[in-house]
């Protein structure tokens, strides 16, 4: 018998409680729509005082705050083109160059080869 009870018996476990005492689960679609109002629209905030939405994955600008900053997206996005044809430009040249590279690579790997081979049959004459 042991001294302080059997601790290899646990106490069973007192019933656990209903998980949701609400009856809103039981409800359709529509009626849970109108009660909890889940009709969310799409995202809108507000910054610098500039208001954009959220559409199809990106953020669109509604209103500008004033005609300053419509003037400096203007410009931005003037920049931006202007910094990607100069991208493209660049890539472009750089694509010309390893071509060019690679060209005189090969020609000066066969004028070795060729080399080699002169000398070569320079000596077997001997």
């Amino acid at each position: 018998m042991p001294l302080f009870g059997n601790t290899f018996s646990p106490k069973k476990t007192p019933p656990r409680k209903s998980a949701s005492l609400s009856n809103l689960h039981m409800l359709d679609r529509s009626s849970r729509e109108i009660e909890l109002g889940l009709e969310y629209g799409t995202p809108v905030m507000t910054l610098t005082g500039q208001s954009m939405r959220f559409e199809n994955g990106q953020w669109i600008a509604e209103s500008f705050g004033d005609t300053g900053d419509r003037r400096e997206a203007n410009r931005l996005r003037k920049r931006i083109q202007q910094l990607e044809e100069e991208n493209n430009l660049l890539q472009l040249k750089i694509d010309i160059l390893l071509d060019m590279l690679s060209e005189t690579t090969a020609e000066s790997h066969l004028m070795q080869k060729e080399m080699e081979e002169l000398k070569n049959y320079s000596r077997k004459r001997k």
